[in-house]
């Protein structure tokens, strides 16, 4: 990984890239959405969902395919966003603060070096360190909030503090706003789960949503002897998906959420254009971890499958050449990179500490950078190892090799001919080789992840 980063670096600075629009620093906005995975984009294929505004970003934009997270669950994804730094170092293992000092973290070092900084939204890292913040609003948890007996949508809220951010802003500095949505998230032990606002409530009526191919019984069955239906992935399950019908209703409410996402993205950017600020301004869209939709008989996240780990990442860079724009990028990006990408882009140098690589060169640099072929994902145990059992892998396109550390069960996935995971090869002789070379690589990938 080190030698990789060095790579990239050296990458960026002799191939040659495009120079900043002018000499003002960059403004940054993070667009910052929960539970939701690749494919829950119209500009990703999704034949259901209408996200118009965020596929017009990628539009103007690049959109990274295979992009994953490190821990697919939101407090530890978010503590890596900040952090540029796997679980392993940054130290949150559920939704604690992480332990890593806030001053080498991406909003910290911002506002070290004379940005205004602003958070809205979900945090889900301890409390909220709001004396690091020139503007702080943290809530999550539910859909629907009264304030001044007034019933007001969660994003709702979430597009309301993020325009008082950008209309209150002193002109004469810089700024950086990280806009963290609670949606799509569920509203968890509310049995509707899913709670969209009145105006959404007409679209994907008259839809049928796909039900995907590994979501059935004999997929659940398939999952390693230790998930029983004590198995908390199991359990959400049955709250969303265990009849078509709740199916049906459940994914239609996801998908209005996600389009109600989509409007307030639409609507910050163009208050950033309505500023004059958005051709000086980092725009990012991505999201904290993926999401199952019934696959593999299982909701919610956490475990390695590429439901949970593969989330969106469109980049908007005023730095980008017309012929990126609009273009799609397949290597390993990961949320640990964001982190040294903002602070690259603003000409600030990334803490030590960092582990991610600054992602710019992949869209900058004249010659494509060498690059991660594969990286280690890692998770705890949350509660016990019935209810979410800790999950390790090494990452590849062509293959995937899980470790399930308490129960020392391994798996074997050959991703190309077995795209959905169904197909465990871990007995099977006729991939001993691949499965020896993948064993030590992950050790050293676990590692160098400390």
């Amino acid at each position: 990984m080190k030698k990789l980063l060095t790579i990239s670096l050296l990458a960026f600075t002799t191939t040659g890239l495009l120079a900043a629009p002018d000499d003002k620093p960059m403004n940054v906005v993070i667009l910052y959405a929960d539970d939701w995975r690749h494919d829950t984009l119209g500009v990703a294929g999704n034949p259901v969902v209408k996200t118009p505004h965020i596929d017009k970003l990628a539009s103007t934009g690049v959109r990274f395919t295979e992009n994953c997270v490190t821990t697919a669950i939101c407090g530890v994804s978010r503590a890596s966003l900040f952090t540029g730094q796997w679980m392993s170092r940054h130290g949150c293992r559920d939704f604690k603060a992480f332990k890593t000092p806030f001053a080498e973290t991406y909003p910290g070092l911002l506002r070290a070096n004379g940005y205004h900084v602003g958070h809205v939204g979900k945090w889900h890292n301890g409390k909220i360190p709001k004396k690091e913040y020139d503007f702080a609003r943290d809530y999550s948890g539910k859909h629907w909030y009264e304030i001044d007996g007034e019933k007001i949508h969660v994003t709702k809220r979430n597009e309301n503090d993020a325009m008082e951010f950008l209309s209150e802003r002193p002109e004469d500095k810089p700024f950086c706003l990280t806009l963290a949505f609670f949606a799509t998230h569920a509203e968890d032990h509310h049995p509707d789960q899913f709670l969209p606002q009145p105006h959404s409530m007409k679209l994907y009526q008259d839809i049928e949503v796909p039900v995907p191919p590994n979501a059935t019984q004999e997929s659940w069955e398939r999952l390693p002897d230790f998930f029983n239906e004590k198995n908390e992935g199991r359990n959400r399950w049955g709250w969303r998906f265990d009849t078509p019908e709740k199916f049906q209703r459940m994914m239609k409410n996801y998908y209005r959420l996600a389009t109600e996402v989509d409007e307030v993205c639409g609507k910050v950017v163009a208050e950033l254009e309505k500023q004059g600020v958005l051709d000086n301004t980092l725009v990012i869209f991505t999201t904290d971890n993926g999401y199952y939709h019934a696959e593999h008989g299982l909701g919610d996240k956490w475990y390695p499958h590429q439901e949970s780990i593969r989330v969106p990442l469109i980049i908007n860079d005023p730095r980008m050449p017309a012929e990126k724009k609009g273009s799609t990028n397949d290597e390993f990006t990961l949320n640990v990179d964001l982190a040294p990408t903002i602070l690259s882009a603003t000409g600030i140098k990334p803490s030590q500490t960092m582990q991610g690589q600054d992602i710019a060169p992949l869209y900058l640099a004249e010659k494509a950078p060498e690059w991660r072929s594969e990286f280690f994902y890692q998770h705890p145990t949350l509660r016990n190892a019935e209810f979410i059992p800790a999950s390790e892998a090494l990452v590849r396109k062509d293959y995937k090799y899980f470790y399930w550390p308490e129960q020392k069960v391994e798996q074997l996935f050959h991703l190309t001919t077995d795209p959905i995971e169904e197909n465990d090869l871990i007995n099977d002789p006729r991939h001993a080789e691949v499965l020896a070379e993948m064993r030590q690589r992950f050790a050293e990938l676990k590692a160098e992840a400390q």
